[in-house]
């Protein structure tokens, strides 16, 4: 009975063969089997997704404006087709995940509130519900119940799925929050208090590379670093600048740790504030070339003992954030 039962549920299985194939990886990207993820019986499992811009080109950018870039916009131009255009900001009028303006422009949050694990996908919830909002409309929270029930697209899109992979997004950064208001229209209520806090709150930022920032946090200044490299590579590159005395940007810098973030690996430097913050860029970018150096390097030199020494130092000043 036993026999017949299993060759009665191969012989289903294979006939109900046009969908995904259960055992395969779930479409989504969640890494997941299709069976434990979108095929489960009775809708999608919230699977945490730890690296949530894998594959694409602009991922260090997205992971900075999500965590420590404080004002700025980019472009989000969309290989599906659109009447809106979006554009990408770090952090919305009260936090909300995406707005329509009454000329129909669309801003979609990164900095916000999610009732799910995986950013890329309230990401592409945002974007199709700005896509088809009223004029005026805001969302301000994004997760599952964004989606709609009835639209043609089944909700397993992601970003990955509605911009081209080797997109780089080029973020213009701002010195408080002004674009959050429209030319000729004055705050006024929650969005005029939300205005104030957030400028009152914001830190001087500028970009001096591809995922390279200069943030001014006060008492003193730092450059975070965004790299694509998987932390197993970069790690051991970074301990071979350190056991060179080649980790630093020069005088009045000093190799501060690093943080995990959606993935990634960000260095941290501090630097000297008085300096203005375009004095650091040739400094990072001949640093970037050491790094690059370095990392090519491993393929055909193993770490010394100094350099598994400071590799294990490097590892004491991680901390993970996401």
């Amino acid at each position: 009975m036993a026999k017949r039962t299993a060759v009665k549920r191969k012989g289903q299985a294979a006939k109900a063969g046009d969908g995904p194939n259960p055992r395969q990886p779930c479409p989504c990207g969640s890494g997941k089997r299709y069976k434990a993820c979108h095929g489960v019986a009775g809708g999608v499992v919230d699977v945490p997704v730890a690296r949530p811009f894998d594959g694409l080109a602009a991922e260090c950018e997205l992971v900075a404006l999500r965590e420590f870039v404080p004002s700025a916009t980019a472009p989000l131009p969309l290989t599906v087709s659109a009447e809106r255009e979006i554009t990408l900001a770090t952090v919305l009028p009260m936090a909300a995940a995406a707005l329509v303006r009454s000329d129909g422009s669309v801003f979609v949050g990164m900095q916000v509130q999610t009732r799910s694990s995986d950013i890329s996908r309230d990401l592409a919830r945002a974007i199709r519900w700005a896509l088809d909002a009223e004029l005026g409309a805001v969302l301000p929270v994004v997760g599952p119940e964004t989606a709609d029930p009835d639209a043609a697209t089944p909700d397993i899109e992601r970003l990955q799925d509605l911009i081209d992979p080797n997109l780089q997004l080029e973020p213009e950064l701002h010195t408080d929050f002004s674009w959050w208001i429209p030319a000729d229209t004055e705050a006024t209520g929650d969005v005029a208090m939300s205005l104030e806090r957030a400028n009152s709150a914001i830190m001087p930022t500028e970009r001096l590379a591809p995922g390279a920032y200069w943030v001014d946090a006060g008492e003193k200044a730092h450059l975070r670093w965004t790299r694509a490299e998987p932390e197993e590579r970069l790690l051991p590159a970074l301990a071979r600048l350190s056991a060179r005395g080649e980790l630093d940007l020069g005088e009045g810098s000093r190799y501060a740790g690093s943080f995990r973030a959606h993935g990634l690996l960000v260095p941290v430097w501090d630097l000297d504030r008085e300096s203005h913050p375009r004095e650091w860029t040739q400094p990072a970018t001949e640093l970037g070339e050491r790094l690059e150096t370095a990392l090519a390097s491993l393929e055909q030199e193993p770490l010394s003992g100094a350099e598994r020494r400071a590799r294990d130092g490097l590892i004491g000043r991680q901390i993970t954030i996401r």
